[in-house]
């Protein structure tokens, strides 16, 4: 039986598999395998979302088979939704460890106020400039750039990628898709050195904004627990944490 909160749990982690999507997805028997490369848990990771019918330990060993005939790790996606739902007692017991608390946070949109007159460039597709000014800010790996690339250029549902400068500099850039009355906030990241200065609440306005003349009602966003500022900025926009997903990771490669 799938109660409330396992339907609104669903249906975060569907919008969010929208935007945030994978280079190659495989449907097994009620689970999603994803894969992008290597880049990101989220997009190389098992969704076990919905019922099944084969048995639950020969659907495991299936999952660390593929992953490992691609090089990775074997990882699952968990939350209080998953299918069956003693899923993760089963994989500790299979020896894979947990990792990576994250929050998941809802907002309604209906009070959220206007930005300040910030210099924000709004782009509904992803520039080389954006890509440039997110590797520079996040540290990001330049080899991981084709696969961002790829995977950015994938995504369906109307996105703005948000550029806001300051004499000249791109300070913090971040990401929005909307869908289904939802909009999803993604890689919100501000320079080290322009930090405490409101400039990661403006950004995220401008975007909270865009999702509403987009037809949002309501944003989500995901957060990780230990992050202790940005847990901070949300709650003081009015999130409110809505449902934990972790992750359960078995070290496969040689």
């Amino acid at each position: 039986m799938v109660d409330d909160t396992q339907v609104m749990i669903r249906r975060l982690e569907e919008v969010s598999l929208n935007a945030w999507p994978a280079l190659q997805t495989v449907v097994y028997d009620g689970w999603l395998l994803r894969f992008a490369d290597g880049y990101t848990r989220r997009a190389n990771s098992v969704y076990a979302l919905y019922p099944s019918t084969t048995d639950t330990l020969e659907k495991v060993a299936y999952c660390e088979q593929v992953y490992q005939s691609r090089g990775q790790d074997c990882v699952f996606k968990m939350s209080a939704a998953v299918q069956p739902s003693n899923l993760d007692a089963m994989l500790e017991e299979q020896g894979y460890g947990a990792d990576a608390a994250t929050s998941v946070q809802t907002l309604n949109l209906k009070g959220v106020g206007l930005p300040d007159a910030e210099t924000v460039r709004l782009d509904t597709e992803v520039t080389e400039e954006w890509l440039a000014a997110f590797c520079r800010l996040n540290d990001v790996d330049a080899r991981r750039l084709p696969t961002m690339t790829r995977m950015l250029n994938s995504i369906v549902p109307a996105k703005c990628f948000a550029s806001l400068q300051r004499n000249g500099e791109t300070v913090a850039v971040g990401l929005a898709v909307a869908e289904g009355g939802y909009v999803g906030l993604f890689d919100i990241v501000t320079a080290a050195h322009a930090r405490n200065q409101g400039l990661g609440t403006q950004l995220v306005l401008h975007l909270l904004n865009w999702g509403k003349s987009n037809g949002a009602s309501h944003a989500y966003l995901q957060v990780m627990q230990n992050n202790a500022p940005a847990l901070s900025l949300y709650a003081k926009l009015g999130y409110r944490e809505q449902y934990r997903y972790w992750y359960r990771v078995k070290k496969l490669q040689p």
